[in-house]
């Protein structure tokens, strides 16, 4: 049982369910659920979700073509993107991200700064498709904020032929609902438990949570695959 004894309080009895079953351990969910209360076992206590996308803008929007279907049969189906800050001393650290729907990998990402496009979605939308190229027809989903409205990120996509752009509704957190899973999943497992003095030292501590472990060993019912080496060398050239 040694994967469950090194989950660190951040799994619920779903996911300790499933990394015994992989190590041969036939249980079911509520008995896990009821070891788990006996012994006072949880998952980390979530903290508040704060908003910060920005729609207060006057480039247009575009309809749910997503519509909360979240179920996909291939990679490239369905990219969905979101913005969330992190703290550090130095001040606030933008993180933009991509995820392929298909098998929740982040598969573009960007740090940043400022929440200007050009250092948040165009970067993020750069780095995925150099590593999933883009052959049949892709929806990107992303909420309404001026960084996926605007002029120079819209011309960028629309480059794209094979892209069709969907925006959510309003308001409505819900319809990205996998994107903000992700920063939710992100903060309780990872960055609540830490403390960052610099922005270089967020950004290394939240790459290779990325890399060393979302992409690569958390379970999701959707992943199919590992990277292995993938870490030297993004930490290589993110440090370099």
């Amino acid at each position: 049982m040694h994967q469950a004894e090194g989950l660190q309080r951040t799994y619920g009895s779903p996911r300790v369910t499933i990394a015994l079953l992989e190590e041969g351990v036939h249980v079911s969910r509520p008995r896990v659920a009821r070891l788990m209360k006996k012994q006072n076992l949880k998952s980390i206590i979530r903290k508040k979700w704060i908003a910060t996308t920005d729609s207060r803008h006057n480039y247009p929007v575009v309809e749910n073509k997503l519509n909360r279907d979240f179920n996909v049969t291939r990679t490239g189906q369905v990219w969905v993107s979101d913005i969330t800050y992190i703290k550090t001393s130095q001040g606030w650290l933008y993180l933009t991200v991509i995820i392929d729907l298909y098998d929740r990998k982040v598969i573009g990402w960007a740090f940043s700064r400022s929440l200007k496009a050009v250092y948040t979605t165009i970067p993020a939308w750069r780095m995925a498709i150099r590593n999933r190229p883009i052959t049949r027809m892709l929806i990107f989903h992303s909420d309404r904020g001026v960084q996926y409205a605007c002029n120079e990120f819209k011309n960028l996509l629309s480059s794209y032929k094979l892209v069709e752009r969907s925006m959510s509704r309003k308001g409505d957190c819900w319809d990205n609902a996998v994107a903000e899973s992700f920063f939710k999943t992100l903060k309780v497992e990872h960055i609540y438990h830490n403390s960052y003095k610099t922005f270089k030292e967020a950004e290394l501590s939240v790459f290779e949570y990325i890399e060393a472990w979302y992409n690569v060993n958390r379970i999701h019912t959707t992943i199919k695959t590992s990277i292995k080496n993938k870490k030297e060398i993004l930490i290589n050239q993110l440090v370099a």
